[in-house]
């Protein structure tokens, strides 16, 4: 189960922060490191800072985008803080934790961490179905990055330890990257329909998106949204050759 749990790091500015980013993951029992862009590639650094889980930085996989990170995905949780332009599902570390071991049984679940000090752009967090945001004390809440995986990694662990032997039915629900497909399957038919107009998209795309994360349809149901989709361009293609 803790095998199916992703942790991914978001274009990490010093190497330091990702050896002991590993250090804290293996610590609690997870190996699955995926770094996204980062801005040196681990190192000597890494490795002494990871003391003992150079194993974990050995075998971690470097993509380009957080869409590649999370394709295999059907879970995405990304670390977030509270004031966003849009709102989004939000959970606290202990619920994360549980969620996570919950799906995990069903698929690869990503725990998604930004950049030390911006964290993740609002178009990252729009491809993460859950955010979450460790309570911190406000008037001190600087937490630093391996300080954040760790928490989460320990939430997780947690959440295993209690695993009860009956557990919770969870439905199949698409990975990211089917997902992603979807939305633009939409994106594009509304752009055919004339709902959206490409030079001044507004914010459609962002709500729609955040509608679909916080109702996670089962593959089933995206299964009938996209022959729905297939079915109106169908129709404005026949109109239009008429």
């Amino acid at each position: 189960m803790l095998e199916q749990v992703r942790i991914v790091l978001v274009n990490t500015s010093h190497t330091g922060n990702i050896g002991s980013a590993a250090r804290a993951m293996k610590t609690m029992g997870l190996s699955d490191l995926c770094l996204v862009d980062p801005v040196t590639p681990p190192d000597g650094q890494s490795v002494a800072l990871a003391a003992g889980a150079s194993d974990i930085l050995a075998n971690a996989r470097t993509v380009s985008t957080l869409a590649e990170a999370v394709a295999d995905c059907g879970l995405v949780i990304g670390t977030s803080a509270r004031s966003r332009t849009w709102s989004w599902p939000m959970l606290n570390a202990r619920e994360a934790g549980e969620k996570a071991m919950v799906e995990a049984s069903k698929h690869k679940v990503a725990l998604v961490f930004g950049r030390e000090r911006t964290g993740l752009t609002n178009e990252e967090l729009q491809q993460c179905h859950y955010h979450v945001a460790i309570p911190a004390n406000p008037e001190y809440s600087s937490l630093n990055l391996a300080m954040a995986v760790q928490t989460l990694s320990y939430e997780v662990r947690m959440a295993w330890l209690a695993g009860t032997q009956e557990q919770p039915v969870v439905e199949d629900y698409p990975l990211a990257s089917d997902l992603e497909r979807f939305y633009g399957h939409l994106e594009q038919t509304l752009l055919d329909t004339g709902f959206i107009i490409k030079p001044h998209p507004g914010q459609v795309m962002t709500k729609l998106r955040r509608l679909f994360n916080r109702a996670r349809p089962e593959d089933h149901e995206l299964n009938i949204l996209r022959g729905i989709l297939t079915s109106v361009q169908r129709l404005g293609h026949r109109k239009n050759a008429e």
